[in-house]
């Protein structure tokens, strides 16, 4: 099973978009799955505000941990996540159209209704299901030595 699929299953066991990317990537860049799990508990349905997509900030978190040492408390130490967290922006919008959750699933899931009407469509099993795999497909390209 590829860590896409992994990511995906982990989503829809019922992790957040966010946990999917931390939990299956953190391990590939030195951060234990359950401790990804719970640094990134907070941040899925866009930050619980409909904000950024959970599954960008995962991949976020991901992408720094990816591209940072211990010199990331400096600017020229962050040039390289800065970088690697632009080229995913640009290729995730590209292919959704939006970073932000209330744009890709044509609702905001941080009211009763918005969420209600995400429920009824069934759009968490299946739009948020392909942005997590498109997450994951796009965060995976710019990991350093990608997996075959």
């Amino acid at each position: 099973m590829s860590e896409t699929d992994v990511a995906v299953d982990l989503f829809l066991d019922g992790c957040a978009c966010s946990q999917a990317l931390l939990g299956t990537y953190g391990p590939r860049v030195g951060l234990g799955r359950d401790l990804g799990l719970r640094v990134a508990a907070g941040f899925g349905g866009g930050m619980c505000m409909a904000e950024t997509c959970g599954g960008v900030t995962g991949a976020f978190m991901v992408l720094g941990l990816a591209h940072s040492d211990d010199a990331c408390g400096t600017p020229d130490g962050r040039k390289a996540a800065y970088a690697a967290v632009a080229s995913f922006a640009e290729r995730f919008k590209e292919r959704n159209g939006s970073l932000m959750c209330r744009e890709l699933l044509g609702c905001d899931i941080s009211t009763p209704e918005g969420h209600k009407t995400a429920v009824e469509k069934g759009l968490f099993r299946t739009r948020c299901a392909d942005l997590v795999r498109d997450a994951a497909f796009v965060v995976e390209s710019l990991l350093p030595n990608p997996r075959p």
